[in-house]
């Protein structure tokens, strides 16, 4: 079957500002290296995170593939996912979305069509990863919103979205096991996620 999610909804405080944000982000050159993104009402360009980041995310991505609602995708690609009733455009990290999000000639996406969402922190977004993002990704409907704190190293699940932002949430340690709940229904092993080892040369080794 195909999941079809409700959303709840929630007044904007300035509509008309939104979009004149999403036509600048349209026609913004972004440098290399860097994302852009709408939060509290301004563009924020923030810069690409830490190599080792890149593994952790596709060990997010396999390890919820064979979970994925019928016809929905999950990638780390860089994509704009816009949310006209809580007046935000996010970057996600990792995003699974139905597929028929994609088939637009448009670079922003409708972020209605997403089931899952992933943010890794990093210094410069940790505060709008723990705080925005989590107040208006459950405001906007969206599913699960996976929290990955990569600087305490741990991960939180939030779930139930409503009017008022999400209702349940669970943090564990990573290298433990975490609940996925639906539309996936899973156990996700946090295991791989934490800072590698490095040696002075500052190339990671395995241990």
């Amino acid at each position: 079957m195909t999941v079809m999610l409700e959303r709840p909804t929630t007044d904007g405080t300035d509509p008309h500002r939104f979009e004149e944000l999403r036509r600048a982000l349209e026609e913004l050159s972004v440098p290399a290296g860097f994302n852009a993104e709408i939060i509290r009402g301004n563009i924020v360009v923030s810069p690409w995170s830490k190599a080792y980041y890149l593994d952790v995310m596709d060990l997010v991505c396999d390890r919820l593939r064979a979970h994925l609602p019928e016809e929905h995708r999950i990638s780390s690609a860089p994509a704009l996912y816009v949310f006209p009733g809580v007046e935000r455009a996010y970057g996600p990290d990792i995003h699974a979305a139905h597929r028929r999000t994609r088939l637009t000639t448009s670079n922003q996406l409708d972020g209605d069509g997403l089931s899952f969402v992933a943010e890794l922190t990093s210094p410069s977004t940790r505060d709008d990863d723990l705080t925005d993002k989590v107040e208006r990704y459950g405001k906007a409907g969206v599913p699960i919103y996976l929290l990955l704190d990569m600087q305490e190293e741990l991960a939180t699940v939030y779930w139930s979205p409503t009017a008022k932002g999400y209702e349940s949430h669970l943090t564990v340690p990573f290298g433990k096991t975490v609940r996925i709940p639906a539309p996936f229904d899973c156990d996700l092993d946090t295991s791989g996620f934490q800072v590698p080892a490095e040696t002075k040369d500052g190339v990671a080794r395995e241990t």
